[in-house]
């Protein structure tokens, strides 16, 4: 249950919470919607990343968010329910490993990423590949975090 009163609307608890604060709730949708929208990374490594933070989040919006637009490139529920368990990396790229890797850093240990983790990003990802990833993993984080803390657990949303 929310732990604020939030008003009723399209979208439920995690749509209509924004409209407490709309000019923050303006700028925090535009964040997620450039994630989904812009972002250059390939759509796996992108939500193999976005599944990691929402586990470590322990955000129930974000892990049981699946984009139509996602569904549709042949992402399975199989695929996420693989991500960030151990030893089973088989079917996961390069790219996505690392991704993987680096929301686990960035979330929990963010002090680890260092040079020589910089150098592995690099081997497997462009420059603007690395920034794009690093935003899209601060929105995950910070807006998978603040929907927890808000007590906000579902949306009938399946897009963005």
């Amino acid at each position: 249950m929310a732990r604020l009163e939030v008003p009723p609307g399209r979208g439920g608890d995690a749509v209509q919470i924004w409209s407490l604060q709309p000019e923050l709730g303006t700028a925090a949708m535009q964040l997620v919607d450039a994630a989904y929208n812009k972002s250059i990374l390939p759509v796996r490594v992108r939500e193999a990343a976005r599944m990691r933070i929402a586990q470590l989040n322990d955000c129930t919006v974000c892990l049981a968010f699946r984009a139509d637009k996602v569904k549709t490139q042949g992402l399975t529920e199989d695929f996420y329910c693989r991500v960030g368990v151990p030893d089973d990396d088989a079917d996961f790229s390069p790219q996505e490993q690392l991704a993987i890797e680096y929301a686990e850093r960035f979330a929990s240990d963010h002090l680890s990423i260092d040079d020589s983790f910089f150098a592995r990003l690099r081997e497997s990802f462009s420059d603007p590949e690395i920034l794009d990833l690093t935003i899209c993993l601060s929105a995950f984080l910070g807006l998978g975090r603040t929907l927890r803390a808000l007590g906000i657990t579902e949306t009938p949303l399946t897009d963005v």
